[in-house]
Order: C-alpha cells, then sequence, then structure tokens
C-alpha cells in the first residue's frame, strides 16, 4: 500500500466539480476528470464524424477511429486482440444479458430440456442473478467459496446437474462484490476449463468485473486462464462515458453466433418478402453482435479517457496501492468508533476468515460496508445515515445495493425475512419505515473510494460520524444528567407539517462535555425552504434578532449550534473548550463543540483537565444569569446562526 501524493496536486484543478464535496460513491461511477472532457471537446469540435455504417469520408473517419479505440481498450485492460475481441455495450448488464440470450437460443436448438444450467455465486450483482430465469429452474447459487472449489474438484454433486450431463451452462461469478469489496479468487475460470468431468466441459466461465476493473488491473495474458466471457462498464474506471464492454475469449466466441436476434448493421443478407431468411456478419466476433449503429461518439470519448486516465495516474496497479491505502484508513478509523459504554459504533461486513482485511489487493477492493449502532445495539436506518451525509456534503450509497445474496449472508436476512419485509411494503430504492424489521436491517451504507479520492476525503467522513453517530455520555446516570427533550412540532425545521422530536439536549454536571444527539425515527425529508443555513447566510444576532427563521444545526464545518427547546426547559451553552457553562430558559439556546480531547471518554473517565471548576474566581459558586445576551457576551460570540422568531 502506497498514497499517491501526486493526486493532491491536481485533484483541484482536474476535479473542479469535487471542491468542497466529500464523493464516496465510486463504485457507483467513479468522476470525470476536466481534461478529459476538455480533450474530448477538442475532438468533436476539431472533426467531422459520420455514422460508421455510411461510406462519406466523416463516416469512415468514426470507423478508423471506433476499431483504433476498440483495440486500445483491449491493451489497456490486458487483453491481447489475438486472443481476446471486445464487444460494445451500454453497460455490463447488457452485456450479460447478450451472454444469456445466446446460452438459451443455443439450448433451444441443442439442449434436449430446452435450456441451459447457470450457476452463480451469493456475492452476484442482481444482473447476474438475473439469467437464472431463461433456464426453467436449472440454476444453482454457490453460497461460499469452498463450495465453488468443492464442486470444480467434482467432491460436490449440485441439485439437478448430474456427472454427466451434457447441457450447455454457465458458471458466473463477480470479480469483486460491489457491496463489501471483497474481491474473489480469478482461477476458478481456468479450473473449470481444464476439468475433465462431463458436466464441466460444457460449462462456460463469465467474470463480472464491473467493481474489480474500477481500481485493479485485470489480467488477460494467459489466454487459457482467462475468463471465456468478461463484463465491464467504464464509466466505473473513467467516470465518463457512458460505456459497457463484453470482453470475448475467440476460442470460445461460437458460442454467441447462436443468438437469434439481430440489428441494423449486423447481418450481410436479408430477405422480408416471401421467405425469411438472413445471413449474420461474421468477419470478426464484434460485427455479428453490435446491434444498430455503434455510439460511436462516446466510443471517441473512451479513447480520451485512456489518455488522461494514463497521464493522470500511470498504471492501475498505482491506483490500486492508493486506493488500499485509504480505504484500511478508513477501515481502522470506522473500527475505532466506541460509544461511552465501549460498544462499537459500525458493524462492518467483511470476510470473517481474513484475519487482516482492508490489506491485501488480492483479496480487498476500495469499499466498505455497514450499519450504524446505539450504544443498545439497535441500528440506526441506513438512509437516515445517507441523508444526514448528504446535508453535509458526504455522498454515499445506502440500500441492498443491488447484492441480495450478500445482504442475505451478511446480514443474516433469510428468506422469510424478505417476504415479511415485502409484505410491510418495503421495495427496493423505495424503502422508507420498513428499512428495519424485527430488529434487522434490510440494507447497509456502502462507502467506497476511487483512483481521485485522498486523505482529506476519508479525515472529513470520519469526522462526520463522530460528531454525528458517536454518543458519549450515559445517560442512564440518574441525578447526572437530565435529558430535555423538546415536545413534538408540526412545522418541524427538518419537513414541513411532520411529526418532528427534536434533538436531545444533555444538561449534565460543570465541565461535562456536551453532545446533541441524534433525534431516533425522525422523517428527514426536507422542504427547501427551511434547509440549513448556509455559511454566507451567517449574520449578526444582536441586530437581527427579530428576524423570523427555524431553528437548526449548521454545517459542522461551524463551530455554533442554534438548539431549539420548549420554553420551560433548559439547555447548555459551553465554551469551545468545554470549560464554561450557562443555563438558559429563553425558549432556546446555543451549543458549541468542545475538542475531541475534551469529551468524555469511553471508559467512563474524566479528562484530568475538566474535573476541578475552571472558571473564573469571581464565578465560581455563583448561579450564572439566565440571560441568552449574558451568555453571548461571557464568550464573545457575535455571530450565530439565524436568528429566532418572537415568542
Amino acid at each position: 500500500m502506497a498514497y499517491n501524493q501526486k493526486v493532491e496536486t491536481f485533484r483541484e484543478e482536474e476535479y473542479p466539480m469535487m471542491t468542497g464535496k466529500t464523493y464516496l460513491d465510486h463504485a457507483g461511477t467513479t468522476v470525470y476528470a476536466k481534461s478529459l472532457i476538455d480533450k474530448f471537446s477538442g475532438e468533436m469540435v476539431g472533426n467531422l464524424y459520420g455514422n460508421p455504417h455510411s461510406a462519406s469520408a466523416p463516416a469512415q473517419l468514426s470507423g478508423i477511429i471506433v476499431d483504433s479505440v476498440r483495440e486500445q481498450a483491449l491493451r489497456f485492460l490486458g487483453a491481447d486482440p489475438a486472443h481476446f475481441d471486445l464487444v460494445f455495450t451500454s453497460n455490463a448488464t447488457a452485456a450479460i444479458k447478450l451472454v444469456a440470450e445466446s446460452f438459451r437460443d443455443l439450448a433451444l436448438e441443442s439442449s434436449t430440456s430446452g435450456s441451459f444450467w447457470y450457476g452463480y455465486h451469493k456475492d452476484a450483482h442482481t444482473s447476474l442473478v438475473g439469467p437464472r430465469e431463461h433456464t426453467h429452474g436449472q440454476h444453482h447459487c454457490f453460497t461460499s467459496d469452498q463450495e465453488v472449489e468443492d464442486w470444480l474438484l467434482g467432491y460436490r454433486a449440485l441439485p439437478g446437474r448430474r456427472e454427466d450431463d451434457e447441457t450447455p451452462g454457465i458458471f458466473a461469478f463477480p470479480g469483486q462484490s460491489n457491496m463489501t469489496g471483497r474481491r474473489l479468487p480469478l482461477s476458478w475460470s481456468k479450473k473449470l476449463r481444464k476439468s475433465t468431468r462431463i458436466s464441466h466441459q460444457n460449462t462456460y466461465s463469465l467474470l463480472d468485473a464491473a467493481g474489480l476493473a474500477t481500481t485493479a488491473q485485470l489480467d488477460f495474458s494467459d489466454p487459457e486462464a482467462a475468463p471465456d466471457f468478461t463484463v465491464l462498464s467504464f464509466y466505473k474506471i473513467f467516470g465518463f462515458p457512458d460505456l459497457g464492454a463484453l470482453i470475448v475469449r475467440r476460442k470460445s466466441a461460437h458460442i454467441l453466433t447462436w443468438r437469434k436476434y439481430f440489428g441494423g448493421g449486423t447481418v450481410s443478407s436479408l430477405t422480408v418478402l416471401h421467405e425469411a431468411s438472413y445471413h449474420r456478419k461474421d468477419a470478426t466476433i464484434h460485427d455479428g453482435l453490435e446491434d444498430g449503429t455503434l455510439p460511436f461518439h462516446s466510443i471517441i470519448a473512451l479513447g480520451c479517457a485512456i489518455d488522461v486516465h494514463r497521464d493522470l495516474y500511470g498504471s492501475m496497479a498505482k491506483i490500486s496501492s492508493h486506493t488500499m491505502f485509504l480505504t484500511r484508513r478508513l477501515y481502522e478509523g470506522l473500527s475505532s468508533l466506541r460509544h461511552f459504554n465501549g460498544r462499537p459504533v459500525c458493524e462492518i461486513y467483511h470476510d470473517a476468515t481474513n484475519t487482516l482485511p482492508y490489506s491485501d489487493t488480492n483479496t480487498q477492493g476500495a469499499t466498505i460496508a455497514f450499519n450504524i449502532l446505539r450504544p443498545d445495539g439497535s441500528y440506526v436506518s441506513y438512509s437516515t445515515v445517507e441523508q444526514l451525509a448528504n446535508q453535509k456534503d458526504i455522498y454515499v450509497r445506502a440500500g441492498g445495493l443491488c447484492n441480495p445474496g450478500g445482504i442475505a449472508s451478511y446480514l443474516k436476512v433469510a428468506p422469510w425475512h424478505f417476504k415479511r419485509a415485502w409484505s410491510a411494503g418495503h421495495r427496493c430504492s423505495e424503502s422508507e419505515n420498513t428499512e428495519i424489521i424485527n430488529g434487522k436491517p434490510t440494507g447497509v451504507v456502502r462507502a467506497s473510494l476511487g483512483a481521485m479520492s485522498i486523505l482529506s476525503d476519508v479525515d472529513i467522513f470520519l469526522a462526520f460520524m463522530l460528531e454525528t453517530f458517536v454518543e458519549d455520555l450515559d445517560l442512564s446516570l440518574s441525578g447526572q444528567a437530565v435529558i430535555v427533550t423538546a415536545p413534538k412540532q408540526q412545522n418541524s425545521p427538518i419537513g414541513r407539517n411532520q411529526e418532528f422530536v427534536s434533538p436531545v439536549i444533555v444538561n449534565g454536571p460543570e465541565n461535562w462535555p456536551i453532545r446533541k444527539l441524534l433525534p431516533i425515527n425522525t422523517a428527514l425529508k426536507q422542504d427547501p425552504r427551511d434547509r440549513p443555513p448556509q455559511r454566507d447566510e451567517m449574520y449578526d444576532y444582536e441586530n437581527n434578532h427579530d428576524r423570523p427563521g427555524t431553528s437548526h444545526s449548521t454545517s459542522y464545518h461551524s463551530p455554533v449550534h442554534h438548539i431549539s427547546t420548549a420554553s420551560n426547559d433548559s439547555a447548555i451553552v459551553m465554551s469551545t473548550e468545554g470549560k464554561y457553562w450557562d443555563e438558559i430558559n429563553q425558549g432556546g439556546g446555543y451549543e458549541t463543540w468542545p475538542p475531541k480531547w475534551e469529551r468524555r471518554h469511553s471508559n467512563g473517565k474524566d479528562n484530568e483537565n475538566t474535573k476541578s471548576d475552571s472558571r473564573p474566581t469571581e464565578q465560581k459558586g455563583k448561579k450564572p444569569e439566565k440571560t441568552l445576551s449574558k451568555a453571548k457576551s461571557f464568550w464573545g460570540l457575535n455571530k450565530v446562526v439565524r436568528g429566532r422568531s418572537k415568542g
């Protein structure tokens, strides 16, 4: 692992859209470089490109560049064009569908059952699970790596798959889990091809490399060890263009010729009157599979993307090392977070057999999946985490992540749990109020890093986690801590006309560090009129105290937090040093965060520097005046976030 310091030197110039934002969803798509857009724009403005199916000069220029970029992409991926071909698709899912349809049509013509066999790993993306519906029930989900190994060695017979079965089949697996980032063994393709068992002889390997290719160099150096079919999405590597690809091992390409559907540009002869006949193009593998006009402008952009990517990062090996360094830092930071009672804040999902997770690029990618726990062990809704992060310009992914096998195995969700969740109204991407059922989450939070990620991305996210979800105080200490909660309000600062429980404010003994605790089951749909105030909207309270406004917690970059409480409740105001406090019962108060080292330790011991009364001598033994202006002038706070409404 080695951090690439060079990225910090060009990050601001090449990725201006990331300024002030923390992007942690590179597994969904990474971010495109400014120089890529500039280079592509220059190509488009400086040349005239036509439809490659035409014979004009502009069309021929497009055709030449498409062929050139196809070879360029193969070599970037480490595949020799002499042994592999590349079929352009819209994305990895479209490439999987193309392979599945070819096997379906092959089985209809040659198999006695009229179907093919399909085996897939539990870590498969939803798109890699989908082909099973073409098999009429002849499919199997491998629940572990060991089950795959046993099957390849002939130690395990699969249900519905006889050892002498010559039915064509596919064994599909991801190179990297899109949920946890775990990297699976790439040796399976070679083992399957070398097996002498009859049922293996007609089974082909399909590798989903969409996640793996983002931060790792693919290896096709040995055609005999490579998968028969490999799918990926280029936008996950470069951010732009929105293209996918199917890498075909030439010795296995005959399977794809069985596909019945044909589109424009894929046939050399076709009749429609009096008889129906056609001849598919067969000069190259891709000629008969790329239906219709190719997205030639996007392919031109792909050539630009490959050039810029190499100029910026040098090699995929450097990216892999760089992102693993950051992922390890993120993992260690999340793992170290503890509540006051010593319980972990994060439940991180990774391979339990790996004693050193997030340290080896052969077994782990730049992705971490986790859920957040409260001190009592209950879960915080994953969408709550995503939405709170979004308010701080921190972007993660939350939900089922289109990985049903990963969710089921890591979260120990049985089929009946999924069925009950469905009955309760849970839907993918529409899971409001059904994210936690019977105490179990139905999804996770995912943070993923990319080539242009830097140290501050990790540190900002860890600071957000510490500030938002770590509870430092034991609220059960009777007589030492008083919980003050505002009543439910109809016009809440988070969503209009929704029931809202104000954040809990802890009023503890003198010199205790104070934290605002995360409200439970709070509606977070925000009305644009009630968005959190921006930094440039801060103003002088003395001159604007009559200005109407609502209570908010500001961006954590600001040291001042505005707290709303009932008129008879108390709130605490502390200095940034965490030494002085004052009670306010004027309908609201202000809270500032003490430094991390002055917070109450998770082992329950007070910091030595905060045991004694450190107020000025004239203040000791006196109860502070209960006025907002007194509290404000006491620390010289001349700016706050929004004024309070009268009354």
